[in-house]
């Protein structure tokens, strides 16, 4: 039962990683990446539809994305998407494709998006303790209704703390080797 209860937590753990480390793909390095687009809704014939599911989107070179949609009428809204999005590029097309250059950052700016990924970073780590709360009560009901000793309560709350430490860790290195690539210039 607490071995159970223990891998669950651990396997939501990892989610809660998952989960942060696609949110620093979409944070905007002075590199293009294809995984930046992801959030971009286009208004698809009245549907809100991700900006992937529409076009084929490639990197042929470092600071450039060439967006290819499948259905060429819908060029127009992908160009208002991408403006409307927060991510400060602008796009220009031939009527075929889109391209979308990636001018390079400002040392200003580099600051602000550290500032950014830290913020999604603690909001991570946020997750991770919320889990270690809630597996942490439930081993404490098991040890009130006498299914568990409380020998064995302590040595799963140990356990429990030590992947709480070793996830919250893996964040810290996440946030280290973003904040490089973010500074890199």
């Amino acid at each position: 039962m607490v071995k159970e209860i223990l891998t669950d937590g651990e396997s939501r753990m990892k989610k809660a990683i998952a989960v942060l480390g696609r949110e620093f793909a979409t944070v905007r390095t002075g590199r293009a990446s294809p995984a930046l687009l992801e959030h971009v809704m286009v208004d698809y014939y009245g549907t809100k539809t991700p900006l992937p599911h529409l076009a084929t989107i490639s990197v042929p070179e470092p600071q450039l994305l060439l967006i290819q949609p499948w259905d060429k009428t819908i060029i127009n809204q992908i160009e208002k998407a991408i403006f409307q999005s927060d991510l400060g590029l602008t796009p220009s097309s031939d009527g075929n494709v889109i391209r979308l250059p990636f001018p390079p950052l400002t040392e200003e700016r580099r600051r602000e998006l550290v500032k950014v990924i830290k913020k999604m970073s603690e909001e991570g780590k946020v997750a991770i303790r919320n889990i270690r709360r809630e597996i942490k009560e439930k081993l404490e009901k098991l040890e009130e209704a006498s299914e568990i000793s409380e020998d064995e309560l302590r040595r799963s709350e140990e356990e429990l703390q030590k992947l709480t430490d070793e996830y919250i860790n893996e964040i810290n290195q996440m946030v280290e080797r973003k904040e490089r690539e973010i500074m890199e210039i």
